[in-house]
Formats: C-alpha cells, sequence, structure tokens
C-alpha cells in the first residue's frame, strides 16, 4: 500500500492549483438514503441521481440535485418542454428540508430557517442539525455526538441483551478545497445468541471486525469503530477521496460487487464523472483470514476494482464491474494502479493468479413510480459447461434481480422494494485462500458468502413527518459442508477441496433454511435523535443436523443519534 500513499502526496503536489471545490459523504445509514431514492424514482429524468448505484453519496451533488428538485416542486423553475413537476408531499418537504439542513454548507439558499430556536449557551446546536457548527468562507466543521443504546429480551432466556454506543463524528472544508471527515464509536455489545454464535466462529464483529471480550464474556463483544477521510477534486470532472472507511456498489439492499456489512478498510478512490459516463476507481488494503491469538502484525492483501456506469437516456443507466483481489501477502501488483486497463489482461499476463470478477449492473426509473434493478456478477463462466453441465462447480456466478415502488397503491410515502439475490456455490472463493473475496474474516459482498438463493421483502412507511415504520422479511437457503465435504459455501476454503467436479446446486450440502422478520417504529425526538421500537423474529433450520435448529424472539427498544441502526440481518 506504500505505492498508493506515495501516489496521493505526488498528487496534493503536482496538483494543487487545480483543486475546486469538494465534499464529504453521507455517513453509512443515513436517513437521507431512502429520501434519496424517492426523488431519483419520482423525477425520473434527473441524469445526476442516476449514478446513486455508487455509495455513499456526495454531499455536494445530492444538495445540487435536491435544490433543483424543490424549486421545481415548489414552481419557482420551470422544468423544461416535455417534462413533468415532480410532486412532493408534506411528508417529502419535511425530509427535504431535512436533508438541506444536514448538508447545510452546499445550501446555496438562506440559512436562517436551518437555526435553533433555544442554543444551548449560545454556542451549542446554534443550529438544528449539528451540535457545533463553523460555516465561514474558508472554513466549514460540524461536530456531532454519536449515540446508541438499546436494551432486549431474547426467547428462550433470561440474560439481557444490549448495545451501548459513544463516540463523535466530525465533518469539514478548507477553502472548499478540502475536505475531511471522521468518526470514532466505542461499543459494547451482547446481541442474539445467532448474532454470537456468528462472532465467535468467524472471529470478527460484523461490520466493524476486531473486538475483545467484553468482561470476559465471550457472548459479549467490546469493539471500537473508527473511521475518517480526506477528500478533494484534482481536476474539474475528478474527484479524490483517500481514507479508511467503507464502499457499496449497486442499487439494492444487498450488493453482488461490494458491500458495507463488512469491516473498514484502507483506501484510494478516484471517480471521474463526465457527459453521460461515471468512472469509478477503487484501490483497497485489505486482511486475509486469520486466527488471532496474541497481538501480532496481521498480513496485507489489496484488491483494485473499477466500475463504469452510463447513462444510456435519461430513465435508464447500464453499468460494468470489474475487480481483482490479489493472493500475495503484503505486496501490490503495480499493473492493477492503470485506471484505465482491463484487470482480466494484467491478471493473465502475469500468470493468472489472482482472482478476478466482473459483472454487470442495470437501473431503470419507470413512470415516476418505479425502479427495476439488478447485478450479474461473473467469477468463472465457461459456456459449454453451462450448457451442457450446469452443475458443474466451474460454474460460478451470481444474480440479483428487485423493484423500488413509491408511493405505492396510491399512498403517500409508502415505499415497497423487493429482491432476489441467488449465487452459485464455490463463487468468490479461490485456490489461494489469500485472495478470496473476503476481508477481515467477513465477505466484501454478499453476507452470506456464497451457495445461497435470498428473497427480500422490505416496507417503508412514513405516515408523519416524524414516525418512521421499517418492516423487513428476508428468506433464505444456504448450504453449509457436511462431514467435511467442501460444497462450495464457505467462501475462504480452496475451491480444491471440493470432492467432486459436477453435482452442484444452489443448496447442496447441509442445507440451512432462515425466515428473518422485523418490524421497527422510530420516532425522531429531534433532528437525528430517534426512539425506536423493534420487534425481530428468526427461524432457522437445518436438513442435516435439526439439533441445531434455532427459533428467536427478539425485542428492544432505544435511543440512537447521529447514527446507523444496528442490523440482524442473516
Amino acid at each position: 500500500m506504500q505505492i498508493i500513499k506515495t501516489f496521493i502526496k505526488l498528487i496534493a503536489f503536482v496538483l494543487p492549483v487545480t483543486v475546486s471545490a469538494q465534499s464529504t459523504y453521507l455517513n453509512q445509514g443515513s436517513k437521507e438514503n431512502q429520501f434519496i431514492d424517492r426523488l431519483e424514482i419520482k423525477q425520473q429524468k434527473n441524469t445526476d441521481l442516476n449514478f446513486s448505484s455508487l455509495k455513499p453519496y456526495n454531499r455536494r451533488y445530492i444538495v445540487q440535485e435536491a435544490e433543483y428538485i424543490d424549486s421545481v416542486a415548489k414552481g419557482l423553475v420551470n422544468p423544461g418542454k416535455g417534462k413533468s413537476a415532480i410532486s412532493l408531499s408534506k411528508v417529502d418537504q419535511y425530509n427535504m428540508q431535512s436533508l438541506l439542513m444536514n448538508n447545510s454548507e452546499w445550501v446555496t439558499g438562506q440559512h436562517d430557517e436551518f437555526k435553533s430556536k433555544l442554543p444551548w449557551f449560545k454556542t451549542f446546536y446554534r443550529t438544528q442539525a449539528n451540535l457545533f457548527e463553523v460555516n465561514t468562507k474558508d472554513f466549514f466543521l460540524a461536530i456531532n455526538p454519536v449515540f446508541q443504546v438499546s436494551v432486549g429480551k431474547e426467547s428462550d432466556t433470561s440474560t439481557m441483551r444490549f448495545l451501548s454506543s459513544r463516540g463523535l463524528t466530525l465533518r469539514g472544508m478548507i477553502a472548499r478545497k478540502v475536505g475531511f471527515s471522521t468518526t470514532i464509536i466505542d461499543n459494547q455489545e451482547r446481541g442474539p445468541s445467532f448474532y454470537n454464535d456468528y462472532v465467535v466462529s468467524s472471529r470478527a464483529v460484523p461490520g466493524v471486525g476486531f473486538y475483545k471480550p467484553f468482561k470476559n464474556r465471550k457472548d459479549q463483544q467490546d469493539y471500537f469503530d473508527g473511521r475518517g477521510y480526506i477528500s478533494f477534486n484534482v481536476a474539474k470532472y475528478i474527484d479524490l477521496q483517500f481514507g479508511y472507511d467503507k464502499n457499496f456498489i449497486g442499487n439494492g439492499y444487498r450488493s453482488l460487487f461490494l458491500s458495507d456489512w463488512g469491516n473498514s478498510y484502507l483506501f484510494l478512490k478516484l471517480n471521474t464523472k463526465i457527459w453521460k459516463l461515471n468512472y469509478q476507481n477503487l484501490f483497497m488494503e485489505l486482511e486475509p483470514q486469520f486466527t488471532r491469538t496474541a497481538d501480532t502484525l496481521l498480513t496485507k492483501k489489496y484488491a483494485a476494482m473499477h466500475h463504469l456506469s452510463m447513462n444510456v437516456t435519461k430513465w435508464l443507466n447500464i453499468g460494468l464491474f470489474e475487480g481483482v483481489v490479489f493472493g500475495r501477502r503484503n505486496h501490490f501488483e503495480f499493473g492493477y494502479l492503470n485506471p484505465i486497463i482491463f484487470y482480466r489482461h494484467v491478471e493473465g499476463t502475469i500468470g493468472s493468479p489472482d482472482n478476478a470478477l466482473a459483472g454487470f449492473d442495470v437501473k431503470a426509473n419507470i413512470a415516476h413510480r418505479f425502479q427495476l434493478y439488478g447485478q450479474l456478477m461473473l467469477d468463472e463462466f465457461i459456456l459449454s459447461k453451462l450448457k451442457n453441465d450446469p452443475t458443474n462447480w466451474v460454474n460460478k456466478f451470481g444474480i440479483q434481480a428487485g423493484v423500488k415502488y413509491v408511493d405505492a397503491f396510491g399512498l403517500k410515502n409508502l415505499d415497497i422494494q423487493l429482491e432476489m439475490n441467488r449465487v452459485r456455490p464455490f463463487t468468490y472463493s479461490h485456490y489461494d485462500t489469500v485472495a478470496n473475496y473476503t476481508h477481515y474474516n467477513q465477505p466484501l459482498a454478499h453476507p452470506l458468502g456464497s451457495n445461497f438463493q435470498e428473497f427480500i421483502g422490505i416496507i417503508k412507511y412514513q405516515p408523519m413527518k416524524k414516525l418512521y415504520v421499517n418492516a423487513r422479511m428476508i428468506y433464505y437457503y444456504k448450504g453449509l459442508d457436511l462431514n467435511g465435504v467442501n460444497y462450495g459455501g464457505d467462501i475462504f476454503r480452496n475451491y480444491t477441496t471440493r470432492s467432486f467436479e459436477n453435482g452442484f446446486n444452489v443448496g447442496s450440502g447441509n442445507k440451512l433454511t432462515v425466515l428473518n422478520a422485523l418490524l421497527e417504529v422510530s420516532y425522531e425526538i429531534k433532528q437525528n435523535v430517534f426512539f425506536e421500537l423493534t420487534f425481530q423474529q428468526r427461524n432457522a433450520k437445518y436438513s442435516a443436523t435439526p439439533a441445531a435448529d434455532q427459533n428467536t424472539t427478539f425485542i428492544s427498544a432505544g435511543v440512537r443519534i447521529n447514527m446507523y441502526k444496528k442490523a440482524y440481518d442473516f
């Protein structure tokens, strides 16, 4: 990774005069994400929001588009010949005001309505969204507390379940040329039993990674979540971001390319947006799987990814993805630094030692109410095998298909999403286990890894300004290894350990079937302060080991401030 750090220094030294306005990015799990989806679908013909498959969102671009849509909705701007004005409900208008308030550094209009009526000690909460804010000509700074406390009860146990998180987040800009952001959160947690089982088996907390037992109990975790980055614009159409955080590529609840479900990582990201094209380069430093017994220096592996998306029309966006994970410990393959080359070609010229993947994604906004989206991910693909031997292990690919429906059935602010994900056995795995598609004992893409079929249904309803109802149902089946036989569901295993060449169907092995249903009701007490009630039912059955079946009922209540909602969604 030293070459990437040197590259950053070189750019900063050579191109400082070309740097223009630069933004930070929305935090993971921001409440604005759902509203941005609604705006994109309802507007339908907005070209900038059509690049929303790359997350997190750039605050600057989001505010620019939101202000335009707000002006059209209020009749202040003519949408143009042949274009219809967008209709925003009262709840949408409230969400619009909240989005602009929480990203006020890029708002071009007056900020008077963002101010608090009763600031604390004339210094804190002078604006409704931020504990402490400085907004002058050449400097912006927003500092906020991060807090989440919840307590819960799980069926069949008298032990209380809890999550306690405390921290700080800040973001800022210097002379509108350099953006910076950091978040630090200290956590203690005892989650539901199935969650604790995952932590123990993977030796990592989902989404965070490293942890220590809290009070010497294996079912309690003490962990720290620290993230941060700098960003600047190196040319008129090229943004650069360098830091330690997460990224997401896709339009669905899950992603088969790159997900933010796992641990953060060191990365360098170049994003080029011009004409109808958006091109992203992502270079990452990762950790291969490990068993940690004492303080030690973990080895490294690396990944490089490209994603090119194009607005074919103002309502249709298509994208091409390619990625490669390097199977050489502590050594970067310099050939992959080329930002505009086909990775499979580089991988082939150096002897084909690495784990290369390619993919295609599509998104279509239809009738100002629907969005159709999907992904096709190819790990290994031999057409003759697919035709003549469809159960052969070498048929390694995944498919995603989904639909979003806003203001469903004519009911304002009722949004429905349906999604299907299917990934063949042995996908994401590799003969060199360092090069599998993982980071810090967790998958880089879908949390279930491979050898699974998943169906997701999501209902989001905001019947009034501050009340949010979120219902989610996840059903999946996944094939697990049985009696030591590798059935392709464990992406950490070397795929050469398979016992046979074909006969692999999705769900082969010890078939795990899970139904995970959740109902969450949240009330926003004040900006970014939520009181929440959650009910969750999870049933898990194993075809070959019924003694391991689990039925879990989990109820919790809590308060959350400026932080994503913790989800036990697998």
